[in-house]
């Protein structure tokens, strides 16, 4: 095999992306019939493990497609959990065991219907069975995998409300909005009482009202 023939072959080995022509120029120089070159490579790599493929005006070696489901590999692929996924993971942990239902009414939204799927393919979160109340929804709870990539022992070792604060963990608005959530609680039971207090004056009032007749009577 001549030197510019062996200089391509290399190049294209080399190469982490196909090439054009002017490309290998670029470092074989312009003294070789390149085009001839990769003619007779292609022939010479037709029935081997890899073969020379051009693609538009592009040159590269590739596996030969009846080898490729031989070097077929699995590869895992971090993906960051959504926000909605995260509150999710932690109103289960900390209240486990809860429904979809239950799980909604905590966040005040609707859970996607991919979240808890998502939760569950990564092993943190599993079925626990069912409720026993009229429709018996599925209930979810924590898994040992949970426990394990977080580095706890037991769910005893979540962090608290406190801990979170401390660490920095809970954002500013989530604060603001846990206040405005216990001030709107506290006007709401401010104004249950006021109502029942409301309604033993009238009950007291008819009451004295009704003694009255009773003693004209």
């Amino acid at each position: 095999m001549d030197i510019g023939k062996r200089a391509v072959e290399a190049t294209l080995f080399a190469s982490e992306q196909p090439m054009t022509i002017a490309d290998m120029k670029a470092y074989v120089g312009d003294e070789f019939d390149i085009r001839q070159i990769l003619a007779d490579l292609q022939a010479d790599y037709q029935d081997r493990g890899i073969v020379l493929i051009k693609t538009g005006d592009r040159w590269h070696f590739q596996t030969a497609q009846d080898l490729s489901h031989l070097l077929r590999r699995e590869r895992s692929e971090l993906r960051k959990l959504s926000r909605a996924g995260m509150e999710t993971l932690a109103i289960i942990a900390y209240h486990e065991p809860v429904s979809r239902a239950e799980i909604e009414a905590i966040r005040g939204v609707q859970v996607a219907k991919g979240t808890l799927d998502v939760l569950m393919e990564a092993g943190w979160v599993r079925p626990a069975g069912r409720r026993e109340v009229p429709g018996r929804p599925l209930i979810y709870a924590t898994t040992a995998d949970f426990l394990t990539h977080f580095g706890l022992q037991s769910r005893k070792d979540l962090p608290g409300i406190d801990d979170l604060k401390a660490a920095g963990l809970l954002d500013p608005v989530d604060l603001v909005l846990e206040q405005m959530e216990l001030e709107a609680e506290a006007e709401h039971e401010a104004q249950k009482a006021s109502e029942e207090s409301d309604v033993r004056e009238i009950a007291d009032d008819d009451g004295v009202l009704l003694e009255n007749e009773i003693e004209s009577a």
